[in-house]
C-alpha cells in the first residue's frame, strides 16, 4: 500500500476550528451554527474558490 498522509491546516486555522468546536461543546452556539462559520471561513480563504467549484461540481454529480 501507498504512503497514507495527513496535511494539516495552517496553524491560524487550526486554532480557529479549535475555537469554534469549544464554543459548540461548550453550548455557546449551536452545532449549525458553528458549520456554518466553519464552512464559510474554509469558503473565504479558499484560493480562487477551489472548494466551492468542488461543492458545485458535487451537486452537479448527486
Amino acid at each position: 500500500m501507498g504512503d497514507l498522509r495527513l496535511e494539516l491546516p495552517p496553524r491560524d486555522q487550526l486554532a480557529f476550528l479549535a475555537g469554534l468546536g469549544v464554543l459548540t461543546a461548550l453550548e455557546l452556539i449551536e452545532w449549525p451554527v458553528a458549520l456554518a462559520i466553519g464552512v464559510g471561513h474554509e469558503l473565504a480563504r479558499s484560493r480562487h474558490g477551489k472548494v466551492l467549484r468542488e461543492f458545485g461540481e458535487a451537486l452537479e454529480d448527486a
